[in-house]
């Protein structure tokens, strides 16, 4: 069969005469497609290899030339592997099959272009040890199949995951464990801190350097890269904004060239990023400036994994590809003095909130509750002496609105107090919500439904209310922050994330001259 494809939407001829047909026609294809814009319709296809089958081989020439060509091409079509039972797709079933040659094929990482994906078994191999960790992952991903289709459970001494708070309780366990089994990340020693390998770890957003430092000591790490899935770009969205940015002068290229900069050392020293086209690569940021510094470099915001606070679909967050973390505000870089709350029969109030006038959402909440309601408690600034994280553990419910930006803290410390989340925001992508069914321990209420906020409250049932306190509970050991990191906590669940995206790619090692 040559180097035909056997995937989902191409398929090999037996033909001889066809065949003798075709190896005449793609070489044309090929000088034809880098000379004249390729347009029509959207494939499966993609680019596998920096050095095959565009005409050069010097790495130093393929930035260029790669940015050009992404700039023609519309985002990514992947989509992360859905644990969601109620929600079946054909697409997403196709994603977890292992062909019959035993490769896996997925949506394209780049699209529009004349190259397929090519078969492993019909090159020579120069990457046994990558063909290794792919094999690997066609494994993690039947096992993760088959668990999601009831047909294996597993015991864990510790914990097991159960309950609706999740999609799939038993494919998210069987995913967790064999992410534990198997998941490698390698973090590039280029950089100097305090840009690169540091980050605050306190403050509203001390996540990021908590990350940072956590990987650095992680079981997770391994020191060979030929070793890793996937690769992390340690670099501080933080750190470059108080050592890169010049305050006050709104200038964001200072910030952009630095991670450009980063990269292009990274392209140079090291084959992988080439080798995916940034594709199995990742970053992470909770400051808000995180996505408009990764559009700096095309690569990074079209292929690469963004770990996001900032988790905004309208601001060209992909959760396809993408990973939203929480923003998680820790005054001591711990949860000293954060966690636990009263039962629910000591909550009097029914409703929560106080917080800036910012962002298109936040007026219109103080408009229509702000000193109108003693059971809706909503305030611009609370009053003397009255202590914010005390009103949390008074109140059944707590409003987390969006400000000028999509992420807040306040969903996360409702969390860890006991109160139910009032999710108000447009465009945003909940974390871990490939695994966590936010509807069973959160409200979401609509932009438009502010003024009705109260009844809708009141029409939750004691006994639903009761259930989805109970389950904010049970579900806050995946957002807690620990140190060191305990499994399931926060920082293994946002690897978790990352290892879901990392399941829905495929690298090639291809042939070297």
């Amino acid at each position: 069969m040559g180097d035909c494809v056997e995937d989902f939407s191409l398929r090999c001829s037996s033909s001889s005469s066809f065949s003798k047909l075709w190896r005449f026609i793609i070489p044309l294809i090929l000088v034809v497609g880098l000379v004249v814009p390729w347009g029509g319709k959207k494939s499966n296809w993609a680019f596998t290899s920096p050095s095959s089958p565009w005409p050069w081989r010097s790495t130093s020439q393929a930035p260029i030339l790669l940015a050009s060509t992404m700039d023609k091409t519309s985002r990514s079509n992947r989509k992360a592997i859905n644990l969601n039972p109620q929600k079946p797709e054909k697409e997403e079933e196709e994603r977890l099959n292992v062909g019959k040659s035993g490769s896996y094929f997925v949506p394209s990482m780049v699209e529009n272009t004349p190259f397929p994906i090519r078969s492993a078994r019909s090159q020579k191999s120069h990457g046994n040890v990558l063909e290794s960790l792919e094999a690997g992952l066609v494994q993690a991903r039947t096992a993760i199949r088959e668990a999601k289709n009831g047909n294996q459970t597993q015991k864990d001494p510790e914990y097991v995951p159960v309950g609706p708070i999740y999609w799939n309780t038993k494919a998210f366990h069987r995913s967790y464990l064999e992410m534990e089994k198997h998941f490698k990340v390698y973090v590039y020693e280029e950089g100097e801190p305090p840009v690169f390998h540091y980050g605050l770890s306190k403050g509203i957003l001390g996540l990021e350097g908590i990350f940072i430092h956590n990987m650095e000591m992680s079981q997770f790490k391994t020191r060979d890269p030929k070793k890793a899935h996937v690769f992390f770009l340690p670099f501080s969205v933080i750190s470059l904004t108080h050592y890169v940015y010049e305050v006050d002068s709104h200038a964001w290229d200072p910030m952009k060239n630095t991670v450009r900069d980063y990269v292009n050392v990274i392209q140079r020293k090291h084959p992988f990023w080439n080798r995916s086209r940034g594709a199995d690569h990742f970053m992470l940021a909770c400051h808000d400036w995180g996505p408009e510094i990764s559009f700096g470099v095309p690569y990074l915001y079209k292929n690469s994994i963004r770990a996001l606070c900032n988790a905004n679909t309208s601001e060209r967050f992909n959760p396809s590809k993408d990973v939203s973390i929480p923003e998680i505000y820790l005054p001591e870089g711990n949860t000293e003095g954060l966690l636990g709350g009263p039962s629910p029969s000591k909550r009097p109030i029914l409703v929560f909130f106080a917080g800036g006038v910012h962002g298109p959402i936040r007026p219109i909440l103080l408009s229509h509750w702000q000193d109108k309601d003693p059971d809706v408690q909503v305030h611009e600034y609370l009053p003397k002496g009255v202590s914010y994280y005390g009103m949390m553990r008074k109140s059944k419910f707590c409003i987390c609105p969006s400000g000028y930006e999509v992420a807040s803290p306040r969903m996360v410390e409702a969390l860890y107090m006991g109160c139910v989340p009032v999710l108000i925001k447009d465009h945003y992508v909940k974390p871990f919500s490939d695994v966590l069914n936010w509807k069973t321990f959160s409200v979401e209420v609509a932009v438009k439904e502010i003024p009705n906020m109260k009844k809708i409250l009141e029409g939750i049932s004691q006994p639903q209310y009761l259930r989805m306190q109970r389950r904010g509970l049970q579900v806050r050991r995946h957002f807690e922050v620990n140190l060191p990191p305990k499994r399931f906590d926060v920082f293994h669940m946002i690897l978790h994330s990352i290892w879901l995206r990392r399941l829905n790619i495929r690298v090639y090692e291809t042939e070297k001259p």
